[in-house]
């Protein structure tokens, strides 16, 4: 694993990822690279010397200095919303990490495919886990991947287009949404919060013992790990990662 410190990023880009969720590109002196599904710290500091530091996935994996998160703003945060929205293009930030060990893939470098991994995400939740299905790609790792992502509405959708391409590219990858509030129009389930039954019909069967990825809110987490059990699947190949600070 690439060593963890403190580093000076500076914002490349912002845009705006959700409505209410930003796209933060940004260039970070001396970053070690990081694997799929690591994280790190960001730390504020205000004039008065008060500081606040918040965890958060970050998007992007391999060995550059440009590191993507996606930060969604909770109105009650301390980071949050000056991160998705006072942060400009220019500014510097503090981060420290790659931080993690746990919660990460790695492509196959063997040329033979391991075992198949799902992917299960409820909302911001599915940024590590962006990270995993883009590297995998990237490496046209032939290992089965699927990502079951619960989201709220069509619009909530991180890294939409980027997951269509994922979908039609020739890494195996499949993608299958469930919407709690609104769907589009035609699709094919009416809207409700992810069921056992759908988590059932989507998921990589337990017989072929895939390893499980799960991140999202604490109460979501807890649900889909038991729901997985139930369902014969190995506590082992379960790993989960919950929501961080604000």
């Amino acid at each position: 694993m690439p060593r963890a410190g403190w580093h000076v990023a500076t914002v490349a880009r912002t845009s705006r990822e959700t409505p209410s969720a930003a796209r933060l590109e940004l260039d970070v002196d001396g970053w070690p690279g990081n694997a799929a599904g690591q994280h790190l710290d960001v730390r504020l500091t205000a004039e008065d010397g008060y500081t606040a530091t918040r965890s958060y996935s970050i998007a992007s994996s391999g060995d550059g200095s440009r590191v993507v998160l996606a930060v969604d703003e909770l109105p009650d945060g301390e980071v949050s919303p000056f991160l998705v929205e006072a942060v400009r293009a220019g500014d510097m930030l503090e981060v420290h990490g790659p931080l993690g060990a746990f919660f990460v893939w790695r492509p196959e470098t063997n040329g033979g495919a391991a075992r198949p991994v799902q992917l299960i995400a409820g909302g911001s939740g599915v940024v590590p886990l962006f990270a995993m299905a883009q590297a995998h790609a990237d490496a046209d790792d032939p290992t089965p991947f699927r990502l079951l992502y619960a989201v709220r509405t069509p619009d909530d959708v991180y890294f939409a287009d980027e997951l269509a391409a994922l979908a039609a590219a020739r890494a195996p990858f499949r993608l299958d949404l469930v919407y709690s509030r609104r769907a589009p129009d035609g699709w094919p389930t009416p809207p409700g919060r992810i069921t056992r039954g759908q988590l059932e019909a989507a998921a990589i069967p337990a017989a072929d013992r895939p390893v499980v990825f799960v991140c999202g809110s604490t109460g979501f987490v807890e649900q889909v790990a038991s729901w997985l059990i139930e369902l014969g699947h190995d506590p082992r190949d379960i790993r989960t990662e919950r929501f961080g600070g604000t």
